[in-house]
């Protein structure tokens, strides 16, 4: 399969996964479902969930232990865009070309649908059916899983983006910043898959998850320049929000040009964390130059 064809079997496999999880709950508040559905299943790339298959195919896995590691990341992501829209953050009207949960719903309901994909996000961790060598690393990925959203990743991010905003501040504590917020679950993404390979050397999870590291963070360095030279309805969202809303970005602390060469750069590194691995990195390869190269 061509990449573009294997991202939208994967995307296709994560939606259905998703869709039949929520199809399983019994309708206590209809409003409240529906919310958590459009938060899961309005549109995305699914970036995390295709890192996940991916590294599950290099690294010879069984599909089916990967499909609940992609599922539970994509919860915790899904969470964390219906929060960080809010008002109480960054107030986005917009997400993927359609109105942001708050709108679609209301502030209460929005609150509760990522309340309820969080939890939701474990509760496939905890139950989903692995293979037998997958099912003893069960407590091993919810730790994973833990440190990658909570306190010591995406949502520490996420605070010290709040307090970051309308401040200068330098590159060191930027690239923290967004090695937190963004970069944490990327990295999960990678992590918790070779996590359930009994094959792989502690060496090679750790090149693995320094690959994740340096695209999580060149993921962002783009993000942010997309921000710039892209327009509103290829973001699906205001393009210059961040400018906008007065927060420290990788052009802003290096200039258009220097922002570029920092993603090359770090596209560089991963390339050269893969070379060091004995498996077919080919689409792990190709998905660096995705996110470096992505209009949106």
């Amino acid at each position: 399969m061509t990449q573009l064809s294997q991202l939208d079997f994967y995307q296709a496999r994560i939606n259905q996964y998703l869709e039949d999880k929520l199809a399983q709950f019994e309708v206590n508040d209809e409003k409240l479902l529906a919310a958590m559905r459009y938060g899961l299943l309005i549109g995305g790339k699914r970036m995390r969930p295709y890192l996940a298959y991916i590294t599950g195919e290099a690294l010879g896995l069984e599909v089916s232990d990967v499909d609940g590691i992609a599922a539970t990341l994509e919860c915790i992501h899904a969470f964390s865009l219906l929060h960080d829209d809010l008002p109480a953050m960054d107030d986005d009207d917009l997400r993927r070309g359609q109105p942001t949960c708050h709108k679609a719903f209301d502030e209460a309901t929005a609150i509760l649908a990522g309340d309820s994909l969080q939890t939701l996000a474990f509760d496939i961790l905890a139950n989903h059916v692995f293979t037998p060598k997958a099912d003893i690393k069960r407590i091993a990925l919810i730790r994973q899983l833990v440190d990658a959203s909570g306190y010591q990743g995406m949502c520490g991010g996420q605070a010290l983006d709040i307090n970051a905003t309308g401040k200068e501040i330098s590159l060191i504590e930027l690239e923290k910043l967004h090695s937190l917020k963004t970069g944490a679950l990327l990295k999960a993404s990678v992590n918790m898959v070779a996590e359930i390979s009994s094959e792989i050397s502690d060496e090679q999870k750790n090149q693995l998850a320094l690959y994740a590291e340096h695209v999580g963070l060149a993921y962002q360095v783009r993000d942010d320049i997309i921000d710039i030279i892209s327009s509103d309805e290829q973001l699906g969202k205001p393009a210059g929000s961040d400018v906008a809303a007065n927060k420290s970005t990788y052009p802003a602390l290096l200039g258009l040009q220097g922002a570029q060469q920092k993603a090359d750069n770090l596209y560089q590194q991963a390339l050269q964390a893969l070379a060091t691995l004995p498996y077919n990195t080919l689409n792990l390869a190709e998905f660096a130059t995705f996110i470096i190269k992505r209009a949106h």
